[in-house]
């Protein structure tokens, strides 16, 4: 069993604060998820979440031109530098202070950073070593309050600034003869914006009640004499008398869109659009200079904070963070290229299909989801539940999903038609925390928290079939056993009882703890139980003899972090300190546990050791993740860190609580909230390559990345890459294939494989050794999804399957992981081929059409 198991993917979780910004191709959105930043490859429908993090939430991010590096900034002013293309952390730097905006200058060279009242504009690091990459150019001064954004022109020359104290003002990069930084003031509110025009002749300013100011850079005579003396810029004429042309307003426009406050907006200089995002969620797009209202349309009910505009200039992204919705538009077309979001709430529960290839998720939201795990996007949202979702299970043959939630209903899901096809219900209204399905997906169980009761509905008539009672506390976990015949069931007093559910005898075998038990799971063969109990304990109970045959002490593997208004130290408390999540491995050999807590830890079920411990973020804007806190940071108020200093919400609109009815004033004294790092699920694919954690952050997914270890299987001395390319071309195909799997590197494995010839298939597997059939098998699973040769790879999983069939049903549970990899291979390979013959029907129809 291999344990290196690393961070691969992060879903559920799409956008948390911060820019969204486009890769110069157009073609990728960055988006930062909490301290990590995720990209959505729009044009291949993937997305990849980055493994390296930054200490707290990420606010600010910067690509450069050239897409080689790339700046995340978090809360507290902490940098990475990464290089983009290898995704790897080059520096690490402090601004000491918080960042409201970063910006590359277009030529790449240098890059500006708004700190508070004053902007920095450092060197961009070179890619020769450097002992420091950052090299402060300058330091520029002016502002009276906060600067909120820096936008530079298109020759890198001069850059301009806009500030919370109601102005913009234009510096230059190096000094010019003649030039002093220039003050554009007039707004009556916060600039949010200034931007330049393609030609540079007119600056736009945007400000936060709504208000566009367009500037032209014109002599006080070719406006006219009937202009206001106020719209003048405030350039000293005593100290420039050189200076005869100035920056004046020529026109004044307003977005007109009631009490909503503009809160981000984004200029495409080269097709001339302005797009604007307010507090209602109310988006529009204007073509200037002549202010033609293009769009204005609503997609969230929460305010946008963040909009982007690439390349091109065709597509838009939106973020909110309040809903964690993520957005691009196409708006000559007004469609959705992306339209995702995350769990409103807590991620409650987890479950994989039986081929590893989606993973269903239930939240507080009272939504279900289905996420893909190749392209890690959400394709499916059920919404109907009315509360929150306790437990999601895939049938075993994976079209039909079932849910149980707190508004008291068990429902079935069609993942092929997406429809709530059935939906079980108890004689007297309960709240349901626990679920199981037998192996058959004929029946389904529900385990209740108020009355103890188990129900057992059947799926085809959706009559309730019994009502198991005994226990005496809330049911915690339901799971039927892999064979299927027996239920057991965990309860908070403190009892498993296990249930022949389809034998009316009612035979009950109870095995008893010393403590409340919280989460139960059968080995894969069915002929062990483990169970975690709230003493931090995990129990393994031998099913035939009914016997305890081993225990796990996890309390102290488990414990660790404190909360910031902790009174105890994280030694001491209590909280947190037992598993409320199990699952084996795929060959049984181990057990994953987690719990309210910032680890996941690793044991093996025969010896009961700890072989590994994942810390699963750390990120120090979530509670529980420090193991001390500093005393100089606690206040008669309570935390430093949880008390609002900004003075953001002075205004009372802003401070008002809608989320309570008949509310007529908002807190005077509001503190911010922090979550609690935890993992509520955790799942081990049924391909034994990955497992799933759903965690505080999102649906966290860690797999084994083989790919850049040297991992040789009984390697000789004489097996080279030139011997084995030797052996190749003298045709010798089954000694080639065997020699590179012995080196297992995988470019040669691939050169040998795809060498062979259709019609030697049959005798190279008649004669492959059976200790490589795992590797071939891995292999192939492997390629199938990345190379064109479909009916070739087909040809191999037939000859290998009908030759070495009687071998790998002998030894099914070595080989049913690899088998499941290899059933979700050929499903995506199906499914992919499916999609691309409709749409070429489609496509000929069409055509076939137009010529009548």
């Amino acid at each position: 069993m291999k344990t290196d198991f690393k961070f691969s993917n992060l879903l559920g979780t799409v956008y948390t604060q911060g820019n969204l910004l486009f890769t110069p191709d157009g073609n990728s959105l960055l988006s930062p998820v909490g301290n990590r930043i995720s990209m959505f490859d729009l044009l291949n429908n993937k997305s990849l979440t980055f493994p390296f993090e930054n200490k707290t939430n990420i606010k600010r991010i910067a690509l450069s031109p050239k897409a080689n590096l790339l700046l995340t900034v978090d809360e507290e002013g902490r940098v990475l530098l990464i290089n983009f293309q290898r995704r790897i952390v080059l520096h690490h730097f402090n601004f000491k202070s918080p960042a409201e905006d970063v910006q590359f200058s277009n030529d790449g060279k240098y890059f500006a950073v708004a700190l508070g009242k004053h902007i920095q504009v450092w060197k961009s690091p070179g890619f020769n070593r450097e002992f420091a990459p950052f090299i402060l150019h300058r330091k520029y001064t002016g502002h009276f309050d906060d600067v909120t954004s820096i936008t530079w022109t298109s020759d890198s020359r001069f850059f301009i600034s806009t500030s919370k104290d109601m102005t913009a003002r234009i510096y230059s990069l190096h000094p010019v003869e003649g030039f002093t930084p220039i003050t554009l003031s007039g707004h009556r509110n916060y600039v949010i914006g200034a931007y330049f025009s393609a030609d540079q002749e007119t600056i736009y300013t945007v400000s936060k009640d709504g208000a566009l100011f367009v500037w032209k850079y014109k002599s006080p005579n070719e406006l006219g004499k009937d202009e206001d003396e106020e719209d003048e810029m405030d350039i000293d004429q005593k100290e420039n008398p050189q200076l005869t042309k100035k920056w004046m307003i020529v026109s004044r426009h307003y977005f007109n869109q009631s009490n909503a406050k503009v809160i981000c907006s984004a200029y495409h200089a080269m097709s001339k659009l302005l797009v604007v995002g307010f507090s209602s969620g109310i988006f529009g797009i204007w073509e200037m200079p002549e202010f033609n209202n293009i769009h204005t349309l609503s997609i969230s009910q929460k305010k946008i904070d963040s909009v982007t505009i690439n390349a091109t200039g065709e597509w838009l992204a939106f973020g909110s963070s309040k809903l964690g919705q993520l957005l691009v538009w196409e708006w000559q077309s007004e469609s959705y290229v992306l339209k995702q979001q995350g769990h409103y709430y807590d991620m409650n529960t987890l479950s994989y299909s039986a081929d590893g290839q989606n993973i269903a998720t239930g939240g507080d939201d009272g939504k279900v989801k289905v996420w893909n795990t190749l392209s890690g996007f959400c394709f499916v949202t059920f919404s109907e539940h009315s509360s929150g979702v306790s437990v999601v299970e895939f049938a075993k043959n994976g079209q039909v999903l079932f849910s149980a939630s707190l508004d008291g209903t068990v429902r079935a899901f069609d993942l092929i038609r997406y429809r709530n096809f059935r939906t079980f219900t108890s004689p007297s209204p309960v709240q349901f925390n626990a679920l199981a399905v037998d192996s058959s997906g004929e029946i389904v169980c529900a385990g209740s928290m108020d009355t103890f009761e188990i129900f057992v509905w059947s799926v085809q008539t959706g009559k309730l079939l019994d009502i198991l009672t005994g226990h005496e506390g809330p049911i915690s976990c339901l799971v039927f056993s892999p064979s299927g015949v027996e239920l057991a069931s965990s309860s908070w007093d403190g009892t498993i009882r296990i249930w022949d559910v389809f034998n009316r005898g009612k035979h009950v075998e109870i095995f008893r703890h010393n403590s409340d038990v919280l989460a139960i799971v059968y080995r894969p063969d069915g002929k062990q139980l483990a169970a975690s109990t709230l003493d931090g304990q995990i129990n393994f109970w031998d099913i035939e003899n009914g016997i305890q045959i081993g225990t796990v002490e996890g309390r102290k593997d488990i414990s660790g972090g404190r909360k910031a208004n902790d009174r105890t130290t994280a030694a001491n408390s209590s909280s947190g300190k037992s598993f409320n999540s199990l699952c084996y491995t795929a060959d049984g050999s181990c057990v994953l546990a987690g719990g309210n807590s910032k680890y996941v830890c690793l044991y093996d079920a025969k010896s009961q050791l700890l072989l590994r411990k994942f810390q699963i973020s750390h990120n120090l804007s979530l509670d529980g993740i420090q193991e001390f806190l500093n005393s100089k940071n606690i206040t008669e108020a309570g935390p430093l860190n949880l008390i609002d200093e900004t003075g953001e919400l002075s205004d009372l609109e802003d401070r008002l609580d809608n989320s309570l009815p008949g509310t007529q004033k908002g807190d005077l004294s509001i503190r911010k909230t922090r979550p609690e790092i935890r993992t509520k699920s955790i799942k081990f694919s049924p391909t034994g390559r990955s497992w799933s954690a759903a965690s505080t952050e999102g649906l966290l997914i860690y797999s084994l990345d083989e790919n850049l270890l040297f991992d040789p299987f009984e390697l000789e001395i004489d097996i080279t890459p030139i011997s084995i390319l030797e052996t190749l071309r003298s045709k010798e195909y089954l000694k080639a294939i065997i020699m590179s799997f012995r080196l297992n590197e995988l470019y040669l494995i691939h050169q040998v494989y795809e060498k062979i010839l259709p019609e030697n298939i049959e005798l190279i597997v008649k004669d492959l050794p059976e200790k490589y059939l795992e590797k071939l098998l891995k292999f192939i699973a492997n390629h199938i999804e990345e190379s064109p040769h479909i009916e070739f790879h087909l040809l191999w999983i037939m000859k290998l399957l009908t030759i070495h069939g009687k071998y790998l049903r002998q030894y099914s549970n070595q080989f049913s992981s690899i088998l499941r990899l290899l059933q979700k291979a050929i499903g995506k390979t199906q499914e992919d081929l499916a999609k691309l013959c409709d749409e070429n029907t489609y496509t000929m129809e069409y055509l076939l059409t137009l010529n009548q």
